[in-house]
């Protein structure tokens, strides 16, 4: 497509205020790496307007590589190593290792060093570049960092329809490649360190790792499990006929503006406000009936956490509702089957399965209160 090269071209010269012929080799490169996922993406090619999504995925590259570049080339690292790191912090130990902050840190940054070479190696061979390649300008290096991040966030199929991100399968090799004892010698190690002069990047990806990791700790469940919600719900509409809304909820985990969102989907906005509230009418069913053990689960609200209800909001909840939902209730966490919940309450099926969804949408408001 030589208008989406001529529009990556021109966006990245306005953007960098770079020399042209600086801009031609990375937009030709984005280009390319556009192309190819194009080519090879079945929805894509199915989605009747390939176009569309070349110029918004070749948008995308190009807004990744110039956030780069206008942090430069210190701070730049220091973003990428803080963003990769708060991605493998919890799995860059293995699980029966407790390891310090500080530990983990240091075993952060040795994996990282190496996951930095593979990633330079699979740019070389993905974009046909010479062995001997090198980032030298700015605009080069900005290059090299968006790649290293959407590399590292590369999702690997797995057994079982599941799948993985790259970099978080390969600190859990680099994990299980550790003898038990070095987690310990670095932990020793580190409390006679504690004093020595740090380099900047050291100490900007450190303080960036911290804040990330009090902000997302709580948020970043199991990645696996946040995958067969995804699957889980995708696979409810597309059982429904509800095709648009499985486009839509595409669109928005790639954090899309609504406006791309239109123009992709061909929908005024009206149109699509309409599909965004049958979205949310499915969503919510699917969340408090047909799997909301799985989705429960992943917000850390099942059955065995009071479905994420403080000692005080769970009392509130309990003293809400009738003699016959607190026993449901009682029975519910006592592992009983819902046939045999029904029968002991004296309910049909389609009665139970009403008082039990009522029951999560009383403790679903009062933990958003």
């Amino acid at each position: 497509m030589e208008g989406l090269f001529d529009t990556l071209l021109s966006e990245l010269v306005n953007a960098t205020q770079s020399a042209e012929k600086n801009c031609r080799p990375i937009a030709e490169r984005m280009t390319q790496e556009v192309l190819r996922i194009c080519s090879e993406s079945s929805r894509i090619q199915a989605s009747g307007d390939i176009r569309h999504w070349a110029l918004t995925l070749g948008r995308h590259r190009l807004k990744q590589c110039v956030g780069y570049y206008q942090l430069g080339s210190r701070q730049g690292r220091v973003e990428l190593h803080s963003t990769l790191s708060a991605i493998v912090y919890r799995y860059i130990t293995p699980p029966q290792v407790q390891a310090s902050y500080q530990a983990r840190l240091n075993l952060i940054e040795d994996f990282l060093q190496g996951f930095y070479v593979e990633s330079l190696n699979a740019l070389r061979r993905e974009y046909h570049l010479p062995d001997t390649y090198q980032p030298r300008t700015l605009l080069e290096l900005a290059e090299y960092m968006a790649f290293s991040e959407r590399y590292g966030k590369r999702r690997i199929p797995l057994p079982g329809r599941r799948s993985q991100q790259l970099i978080i399968l390969r600190a859990q090799t680099f994990a299980k490649q550790q003898p038990p004892e070095m987690v310990i010698d670095i932990e020793q190690a580190t409390e006679y360190s504690s004093n020595d002069n740090e380099d900047s990047r050291s100490m900007g990806s450190s303080q960036r790792l911290r804040e990330q990791m009090v902000v997302q700790d709580e948020e970043l469940s199991e990645d696996t499990l946040r995958l067969r919600v995804v699957e889980a719900l995708l696979s409810y509409l597309k059982d429904r006929d509800q095709e648009d809304c499985a486009d839509y909820f595409t669109l928005r985990l790639l954090d899309l503006p609504t406006q791309e969102i239109e123009s992709l989907l061909k929908l005024s906005p009206r149109e699509r406000d309409y599909l965004q509230q049958r979205f949310k009418y499915h969503l919510l069913r699917f969340a408090l009936s047909h799997h909301w053990e799985l989705v429960h689960e992943w917000l850390e609200a099942d059955l065995e956490r009071n479905l994420g209800l403080t000692p005080q909001q769970w009392q509130n909840l309990q003293d809400t509702i009738s003699q016959k939902q607190v026993k449901l209730l009682q029975l519910k966490q006592e592992g009983h089957a819902d046939v045999d919940i029904a029968r002991n309450l004296g309910l049909t099926p389609t009665q139970f399965q009403k008082q039990w969804t009522k029951l999560l949408e009383q403790a679903w408001e009062i933990r958003n209160l």
